[in-house]
């Protein structure tokens, strides 16, 4: 996400940083680098201009000259423009009624029918309540097979009448919704290759049926410059409450997201950052920025370790660990708790201060589950005392779960350095980054 531009925007900020003071002349050299590298993220030219101008007038001002730390205070007329560009604060969604209604429309191909599942899931999570999924895509081909197949995965009912009439199906379901104490109602509507009569038609008829809390219109990120067009598309016959921005974790230049508030004043309120059915995040403008910027996101990363991770086993794991009785077994537990949490790399970026050639450390799934496999072909003894563990134990072990003896070796040596760590770390021998 943003990795292209979060390096071209780093480069250009950390040359300031050399610098005793700021001047025009550097500034503008400065700007200049950071308006090519907007416009190369495919962010609108009208935005990067705004944006260009912006900075330079807040940078060149009296305080700022006469800084001690330029550089700092540079840093932070970027990041505090880049929150204004993305929408300043964060847009919480509105879920007043009883049930709650949600319409999600958009294009076809934009993820909508994918989100809505994914949606349907953070809400669950967040707010300890029961979700209805609706199927009102009744023309795309097995969209209404794929919601059921996405509600059965995640244990949330889906209402659908098959190939009826969208606006009868989506009102039917509202009072079934009543009926069995659903609180939200979720509407997957039908999307078409373009904007078209039709499709308007049928969405207004829709809202004007059940009077829905939000409309979210789903938007593929990938799609550019163009989804500022999609989006006034779509505003322009509904009243669009906000937008969610779908594969952000894909090949992407991001500019959208930079672009989409500043030129049509609707909201992103979330980002689609996996294509697993928790790769739904609320969107943050401040957080984004400290993003793109190469500050982290320590905020999110606690969030998300509080809503995945079990607590009560971390206080164990911690317990022991602090008492030095942490065993295999225990790591095994943790290892499973920290594969909750998704793709190890996307986690790392979240953390302040993380240099750079770590950020790009991609994590094999492959290489998890190798490791799990060779801690369960242990015996509970060898995995409460792995210090026990010699040659002809190696050798059965890597025969258990076929993998190599070297593989075991390096295992072992990773479990007995971070027992070190976790010493130190007590004794207070060692700093943490944050």
């Amino acid at each position: 996400m943003f990795e292209n531009l979060s390096d071209r925007l780093q480069n250009a900020i950390n040359k300031i940083k050399g610098h005793g003071k700021i001047t025009e002349e550097n500034i503008s050299s400065i700007t200049r680098e950071i308006r090519l590298a907007l416009l190369e993220a495919d962010v609108n030219y009208k935005v990067v201009k705004e944006f260009i101008n912006n900075v330079k007038e807040k940078a060149l001002g009296e305080e700022v000259k006469k800084s001690l730390k330029p550089g700092e205070v540079f840093v932070k007329i970027v990041k505090d423009e880049l929150v204004d560009l993305l929408g300043g604060n964060h847009e919480e969604l509105n879920t007043t009624g009883n049930p709650a209604i949600l319409m999600l429309v958009g294009l076809q191909g934009s993820g909508k029918t994918t989100t809505i599942g994914k949606l349907a899931l953070l809400l669950r999570k967040k707010y300890k309540k029961n979700p209805l999924l609706v199927a009102c895509d009744v023309y795309r081909p097995a969209a209404i097979d794929q919601l059921k197949q996405i509600g059965k995965e995640l244990g949330i009912e889906v209402y659908s009448e098959g190939k009826g009439d969208p606006v009868n199906i989506s009102e039917n379901a509202i009072n079934y919704a009543k009926e069995n104490n659903f609180n939200y109602v979720l509407i997957d509507t039908a999307g078409r290759l373009h904007i078209d009569d039709n499709l308007m038609q049928e969405l207004n008829n829709i809202n004007n049926k059940v009077n829905p809390q939000e409309i979210l219109l789903v938007i593929d990120s990938m799609t550019g410059q163009d989804a500022v067009n999609v989006i006034e598309g779509f505003n322009h016959e509904l009243p669009l409450t906000g937008a969610i921005l779908t594969k952000l974790d894909g090949d992407t230049k991001g500019g959208a997201a930079l672009s989409i508030r500043h030129l049509t004043n609707v909201p992103i309120k979330f980002v689609g950052v996996s294509e697993k059915m928790d790769g739904l995040d609320e969107f943050y403008p401040d957080r984004m920025a400290s993003r793109i910027l190469g500050m982290g996101d320590l905020l999110s990363m606690v969030e998300k370790v509080e809503n995945t991770i079990d607590q009560d086993e971390a206080l164990e794991a911690a317990k022991k660990m602090e008492q030095g009785k942490f065993d295999l077994d225990d790591f095994l537990k943790t290892f499973k708790q920290i594969k909750k949490l998704g793709p190890l790399e996307n986690l790392i970026k979240l953390i302040p201060g993380i240099p750079k050639e770590l950020k790009s450390v991609k994590v094999n799934p492959k290489d998890m589950a190798h490791i799990a496999a060779i801690i369960l072909s242990m015996t509970p003894y060898e995995r409460r005392h792995p210090e026990c563990i010699k040659n002809s134990r190696k050798l059965r072990i890597s025969k258990g779960c076929g993998r190599s003896v070297e593989e075991i070796n390096r295992l072992l040596k990773q479990f007995e350095q971070m027992k070190t760590m976790m010493k130190r770390i007590k004794n207070g021998n060692v700093k943490m980054p944050f």
